[in-house]
């Protein structure tokens, strides 16, 4: 006679849901003001894993933002429907002709290659109140999200009071390069739109950088900068009214930079920022 088969061994018991196992922070109730990471919560001593996996997540995509080059040809065509008649949209290389050597060699960010600087000298002169220029700079994702749709606003606010110069993409560039090309190109004020060195929380912000009477050799105190200009940060319209502020102030006033305050709060906006937070009260704080 065959033995009796053994009883089949008892099931584990259910895991422990994961979010038993971390400990929530006090402050949980602020993330929904900020996308910063704040009351993360622990798992015993560590990060608890999905918070882990989405600071791996946003790291990824900061270095590609570094990293990745701007489709450049497509970027011109996009603008060009957008500049004014008969304006071009120039396509312009700094002095670093290849990723690495911009990310390392700052300095050649800041000057146009030769080629562009003999394009630049073969345009007829017709000097202009304001160019743009659009610069990579440290986030190809920021400008191929937000500087068509940003222009797409802004040029039509230009367009009766300012003479709008050729529109010029540059590749690997920084700040500085647009001192150079506006003034090349005759202009009396420039504003380069370009990436900003991502964080982990805004891969894509946009910077606006404004210098009134602009040369090759000036310094960051002379231009005012508006930042962080992006679906999830300042709105276009609200980046729109600052800039066209601070442009009507600069050619008022004939300066730009650590001398003119953007005071464009004090006016009527097309879109109010939000007001600051305030948390409500809980139980036991409310009055009696």
């Amino acid at each position: 006679m065959s033995p009796r088969p053994s009883a089949p061994a008892p099931l584990p018991a259910a895991a422990e849901p994961a979010s038993a196992t971390v400990t929530p922070n006090p402050w949980e109730r602020l993330r929904q003001f900020t996308s910063a990471r704040i009351a993360l919560g622990r798992a015993g001593t560590s990060l608890p894993t999905r918070a882990h996996l989405d600071f791996a997540l946003a790291h990824a995509q900061a270095r590609m933002a570094v990293h990745t080059e701007v489709d450049m040809d497509l970027l011109a065509g996009e603008l060009q429907t957008l500049a004014p008649p008969g304006q071009p949209v120039l396509r312009l290389h700094s002095a670093a002709q290849d990723r690495p050597t911009y990310l390392q060699r700052p300095d050649l960010g800041r000057r146009l290659d030769t080629a562009s600087r003999s394009l630049l000298q073969g345009l007829p002169g017709a000097p202009a109140d304001v160019v743009f220029v659009v610069a990579d700079g440290l986030s190809s994702l920021a400008i191929e999200r937000n500087a068509r749709p940003f222009l797409r606003q802004m040029l039509p606010a230009l367009a009766t009071h300012w003479r709008i110069g050729p529109i010029s993409v540059v590749r690997n560039a920084r700040v500085a390069l647009g001192d150079e090309i506006a003034a090349a190109l005759g202009a009396s004020l420039v504003v380069v739109l370009i990436g900003e060195r991502p964080g982990l929380s805004s891969p894509d912000s946009m910077g606006l950088y404004m210098t009134w009477q602009p040369r090759p050799g000036m310094t960051d105190e002379s231009r005012n900068c508006i930042s962080n200009v992006r679906e999830q940060g300042l709105s276009y319209a609200q980046a729109v009214h600052k800039l066209h502020y601070l442009m009507q102030q600069a050619r008022q006033r004939q300066l730009s930079g650590v001398q003119l305050k953007d005071e464009s709060d004090t006016l009527a906006a097309p879109e109010q920022a939000g007001q600051p937070f305030v948390l409500a009260p809980t139980a036991a704080q409310r009055p009696r």
